[in-house]
């Protein structure tokens, strides 16, 4: 049996009046690509959020093997008022348990930079960069921190098309070239991207999942029908 990295067990999350998740097992194993499909509402943002520890369960547990370092990127990215070097420099040399000088950290930040093509423009503001310059140094900053995990909300909802290639193939280098292999866990409504790149599809409705199967038996309509005819229905509408 494949060791857990990160996972779920029996939890559920309630927002207020609304129960986010319910009772949801989830293991994933190091090296996986798990995609999170569904409708907006289904649960796929707050399952993030709390694998990354950003919300408490209020039933279950939260399952992380030992050490791992997790690294997390949003839809719309969070930039400081600092040239593109330096939001990446400063999680660098925040990170007490690598204790780096100031020049240390911008000596790898710019490193980072280089991985996602974003050199030429290291001393920009970060926030003046375009849409796909911007999820570009997010994923440097995210990637700088050299995480065992790294999880993903529509990291290209809201790209062009030409940004989202880039941050596609940017995703697919990173789970590939690390060793060991970096897990990515990302939520997405592109099926397209979701063939492309995932190991594992998720399906989740109402916030319950409904459909756990490798990629080519998700796409596979007699399969998913047979575990789920909500999730069968959810890939006709989006492939139709």
């Amino acid at each position: 049996m494949t060791a857990t990295q990160i996972g779920l067990d029996a939890v559920s999350v309630q927002l207020g009046a609304q129960t986010a998740l319910s009772s949801v097992d989830l293991r994933i194993a190091a090296g996986e690509r798990v995609a999170l499909v569904g409708a907006n509402g289904s649960g796929k943002s707050t399952l993030l959020r709390t694998l990354h520890g950003l919300l408490p369960p209020t039933q279950g547990q939260v399952l992380q093997a030992p050490g791992i370092r997790q690294a997390m990127l949003f839809q719309r990215p969070h930039l400081l008022r600092l040239s593109a070097l330096n939001n990446v420099a400063l999680g660098l040399w925040l990170d007490r348990a690598r204790g780096l000088r100031w020049r240390q950290a911008q000596a790898l930040a710019l490193q980072a930079l280089a991985r996602v093509g974003l050199q030429s423009v290291a001393r920009q503001n970060g926030r003046q960069l375009s849409g796909g310059q911007q999820q570009r140094l997010a994923l440097a900053r995210a990637w700088a921190r050299q995480p065992d995990v790294l999880l993903l909300d529509e990291p290209t909802a809201s790209l062009d098309p030409h940004a989202k290639r880039e941050v596609e193939a940017l995703m697919a280098d990173f789970a590939n070239s690390g060793q060991p292999a970096l897990t990515l866990v990302w939520a997405s409504h592109n099926l397209g991207q979701v063939k492309r790149l995932a190991t594992r599809v998720v399906y989740l409705e109402g916030g319950r999942v409904l459909a756990d199967l490798p990629v080519a038996d998700f796409f596979n309509p007699h399969v998913l029908a047979a575990q789920s005819l909500a999730a069968h229905a959810f890939v006709q509408g989006e492939l139709a």
